[in-house]
């Protein structure tokens, strides 16, 4: 980091130190801010309504694959391997709210709030596995379709939509800002459109004899499993390969930050989330001489909280040296020189200046 010709830091991580954070950094050269911010979980995320649905999925449950047996139904049975999943999806979302909630400490200098993406992993993984076995189990019924006991399937799938809509009354309560929460809502409700389709297999089965349809009905669970689970493991792996936030470009951040009157350059833009809801950004920006860094810097941090809901931000804020800019303004073709020397090693991204220039 550039020393700062005037030779003091400011004090805390914002603009403004508060009860509790630190009151300054010694023997941090150059001016780094960091927004300030809150990380615990949010308020409304209340364990009653979920363990209210952890106890509605996991009772009928039990009940569903008693029925499907003897029933002999291959649509209930995948019905309830969904809410199998949608059980673990519940239990894992209390563990990991809990984890979120310790304080960081040691080396986990963020806390344990990646918990919740584990959870949603492991939950979209699970959902992927089940439906490649429900997929086989359904093409070998089609094939040579066993007797089902119609009655049952259909009065059992009617029972579902009513504790299914309870469930999912109970975790739209909760806090879904978590992705973990919002996978466990999104499952349930998609458990209750499966159910749908059972109790029209059910109505067919009894109406018309056509076996076939609990087959066709465990189907449609199936590819609504494959449709939950693919949000799931893209959204939780977006977020361990530490993309950008959807809908928020860092290319575009970088371009209105660099317009912020004093400065002349941001490079070394980074833009990633912590855990679901929860954006962090860090950039080196370089001011025009003489320019007051901590304004510029408080200047930037309310851009990114206003207008991109970024408060997590680290910023290196440092002077054009009068006497050096060429040393300073030629970062780009040391960079694209170590670029080239070791292939792959580069996370500098792109340099941002006014007016045109390459992203």
């Amino acid at each position: 980091m550039t020393d700062h010709p005037h030779g003091h830091d400011e004090p805390g991580h914002g603009d403004v130190a508060g009860p509790g954070e630190h009151a300054g950094h010694a023997g941090h050269a150059g001016h780094a801010g960091h927004a300030g911010h809150t990380h615990g979980v949010a308020a409304d995320a209340d364990r009653r309504w979920l363990l209210t649905a952890l106890g509605l999925i996991a009772g009928f449950m039990v009940a569903e694959v008693a029925v499907g047996i003897v029933a002999g139904s291959l649509a209930l049975i995948s019905d309830a391997a969904h809410m199998l999943t949608d059980a673990a999806s519940i239990v894992l979302a209390l563990v990991a709210m809990r984890l979120a909630a310790r304080p960081a400490r040691g080396g986990y200098t963020y806390g344990l709030k990646r918990a919740e993406i584990l959870s949603a992993m492991a939950n979209g993984t699970t959902l992927l596995v089940l439906s490649v076995w429900l997929t086989y189990e359904a093409v070998r019924r089609l094939i040579s379709p066993p007797d089902v006991a119609g009655g049952l399937v259909l009065v059992t799938a009617l029972v579902g939509v009513v504790v299914n809509l309870a469930a999912t009354w109970s975790l739209s309560k909760a806090n879904r800002a978590a992705l973990n929460v919002e996978g466990a809502f999104q499952h349930i409700l998609t458990d209750l459109f499966a159910f749908v389709a059972t109790v029209i297999a059910g109505a067919v089965m009894v109406t018309t004899g056509f076996a076939r349809a609990d087959a066709i009905a465990s189907l449609v669970v199936v590819a609504l499993m494959l449709r939950a689970a693919a949000g799931l493991v893209r959204s939780s792996a977006r977020i361990f390969l530490e993309a950008a936030p959807l809908g928020i470009d860092p290319d575009a951040v970088g371009d209105r930050l660099v317009a912020i009157d004093k400065v002349v350059e941001v490079h070394d833009l980074h833009l990633w989330e912590i855990t679901s809801g929860q954006p962090a950004l860090s950039a080196h920006v370089l001011v025009v001489p003489g320019g007051d860094c901590h304004q510029v810097r408080r200047a930037l941090q309310r851009v990114l909280d206003q207008e991109y809901d970024v408060t997590h931000a680290t910023l290196q804020v440092d002077h054009v040296g009068e006497d050096e800019p060429p040393e300073l303004l030629q970062i780009t073709s040391r960079q694209a020189a170590h670029a080239a020397s070791r292939p792959g090693e580069d996370t500098h991204g792109p340099v941002h200046r006014r007016g045109p220039h390459p992203h």
